[in-house]
């Protein structure tokens, strides 16, 4: 039996998505685990049980649940996912925390029977109806700063783009930037005789290859040239190493 959703159900799914928005800015190799934990919340299949432990049901078999208990869940995907954060762990961690965030429940309101004996009989109240607080809807808080970042400039179907990977680790940080290198290399240069610098070494037309950006080709009194603007060459590059 799962534990029913609160009755301000816009304030929950947003305190969920809170919760969820900070967990995946934790754990970015969850992110699909992330997902499944927010939907198995939100169908109200998280049964949290009264000594701390959930009950959480399968994602692939409809008559099967999972029993939590002291962090520990008994699916084929807790000893491998990292951290041993499956989904199921990961939707009792979310849930819990999205239920600390709902308001307390008013206490129920006492009825009697004014006709007592009747079937049909009309009830009356002790007192007036009291109304459940209206929660606010829970913003989510701006996402942390990813510990490692690394930004790098690479060319696609002719066009320079820069690309930013973020990650929670410097070693597989710098794998990640080396598997996108690997795809997209570094321009070959040619021999062509617009494409020798000055220092006798090659470069690709309209790429500096100091720089590693693409340059502006230009015209002037039937001369050809390319370059580009960059402070660090007094204001413009023309890709040739200075003597």
């Amino acid at each position: 039996m799962s534990t029913p959703l609160p009755p301000d159900r816009a304030a929950y799914r947003a305190a969920v998505a809170a919760i969820a928005a900070k967990a995946s800015a934790k754990l970015p190799d969850s992110l699909g685990r992330i997902a499944s934990a927010v939907k198995l919340v939100l169908a109200g299949d998280v049964d949290l049980l009264p000594d701390g432990g959930a009950m959480v049901a399968s994602r692939s078999k409809a008559s099967v649940e999972y029993h939590l208990v002291n962090g520990v869940c008994e699916c084929a995907d807790y000893p491998r996912a990292p951290g041993n954060l499956c989904a199921h762990r990961l939707a009792y961690g979310i849930a819990q925390r999205a239920a600390e965030l709902m308001p307390a429940l008013p206490p129920p309101i006492e009825v009697e029977a004014v006709a007592s004996g009747a079937q049909d009989a009309p009830v009356t109240t002790t007192g007036a109806p009291v109304e459940a607080p209206v929660a606010a809807p829970v913003a989510p808080e701006p996402l942390p700063e990813a510990p490692a970042s690394v930004n790098c400039h690479i060319m696609v179907e002719g066009r320079q783009v820069q690309v930013t990977l973020r990650d929670t680790d410097e070693q597989r940080l710098l794998e990640r930037l080396a598997t996108v290198l690997r795809q997209y290399p570094v321009l070959p240069t040619q021999n062509d005789k617009k494409g020798i610098t000055r220092s006798g070494e090659t470069a690709e037309q309209g790429w500096c290859q100091i720089h590693n950006c693409a340059m502006q080709e230009n015209h002037k009194d039937g001369r050809t040239w390319f370059s580009h603007r960059d402070p660090a060459c007094e204001g413009w590059c023309k890709g040739r190493a200075r003597r």
